[in-house]
């Protein structure tokens, strides 16, 4: 019986050790992919964990490394062939393009724009023409001043007085502390952890009042070289982020779950009323995940230009593609 017990002990190991190499050689085989983020994790992202953690990649023959961003932006790294994808926005890569960097979005995470202005309560900064006078939180872009006076102008404000102060990373909780009476936040992260924190905010989306302010943020780009000389890379890349966000769409809770695992050190609290809200908001109303329009894509450009925040030409058409997104159009 003792022989028999060893006899057995040694096949299982044998075994074993077959389908460790055999692993090993599948492995081999998988093509290694750079993915950079845009900001620290997320459920903005969660598609994307989704996706490696749940075997995804590697069912389309992908080794995908999520990576998040340096001192070098997704954008100039994908741009420039060191990562092969990247998390972007819509305003920036509509910028890049017409500085000459040949940037594509492949999808948008998510259908509309859910950013909003924030204010504390007390503030009693209930609509735009309420941001007269009072001192705004900048991050220093240059769109941030043109769409708080577009949204003023909008909602007929008197004047459009206001004081930009700029606060640089600091986020809207330390902001908030100090004499700073509104600011830019996505309701989907940062007011879901201010209702968790008992904070009672006045939230104005900006679609609320612009059609031409609806537009994708955040988006997965690549470079027009990898569309060109590796389409079914690109192909095998969307195949899987589709598999994981709708797996976020239909599954938040578990989704929500694979997120804290990866990254254990965000707020699983957040993470998981963040991912309830947001997971109705990846696709809603589009006829797939990651669908874009050519219209949204022109109205925001056009929005620029009238503000003289795009010189040069730009084509919307050439900014983005349906393609590899299943059932999208070829």
């Amino acid at each position: 019986m003792k022989r028999f017990g060893i006899w057995i002990l040694l096949i299982l190991l044998m075994l074993t050790t077959a389908c460790s190499g055999i692993e090993s050689k599948e492995d081999a085989k998988l093509k290694e992919v750079k993915l950079v983020l845009d900001w620290t994790p997320n459920t903005n992202h969660t598609g994307l964990y989704v996706a490696r953690d749940k075997g995804y990649f590697r069912e389309q023959g992908l080794d995908v490394q999520i990576i998040q961003p340096g001192e070098t932006g997704a954008d100039q790294l994908v741009a420039s062939g060191k990562a092969d994808f990247g998390i972007g926005y819509q305003e920036g890569l509509t910028l890049a393009r017409v500085e000459g960097m040949p940037l594509v979005s492949i999808a948008a995470i998510i259908q509309h724009n859910t950013s909003c202005f924030a204010s504390l309560k007390e503030k009693n900064i209930q609509r735009p023409r309420d941001f007269v006078g009072k001192k705004y939180g900048s991050f220093d872009s240059p769109t941030e001043k043109p769409i708080i006076e577009t949204l003023m102008k909008l909602d007929g404000a008197p004047s459009q007085n206001f004081r930009m102060v700029s606060v640089g990373n600091t986020d809207f909780f330390a902001a908030s502390k100090r004499d700073i009476d509104f600011f830019w936040i996505y309701y989907g992260w940062t007011g879901i952890e201010a209702k968790l924190r008992g904070m009672d905010l006045n939230l104005i989306y900006l679609t609320d009042y612009s059609k031409e302010l609806d537009y994708y943020t955040p988006i997965i780009t690549t470079s027009e070289a990898k569309i060109q000389k590796d389409p079914k890379l690109v192909e095998a890349f969307m195949k899987a982020v589709s598999k994981g966000y709708q797996f976020a769409i239909q599954h938040p809770e578990e989704a929500a779950e694979i997120l804290i695992k990866a990254e254990p050190d965000l707020d699983p609290k957040l993470v998981r009323e963040s991912q309830k809200w947001l997971s109705k908001q990846y696709q809603a109303d589009a006829k797939v995940w990651g669908y874009q329009k050519k219209e949204v894509w022109a109205n925001y450009a056009n929005w620029m230009k009238k503000h003289n925040l795009l010189k040069g030409n730009f084509d919307p058409e050439k900014a983005f593609t349906n393609r590899f997104l299943p059932g999208g159009e070829k």
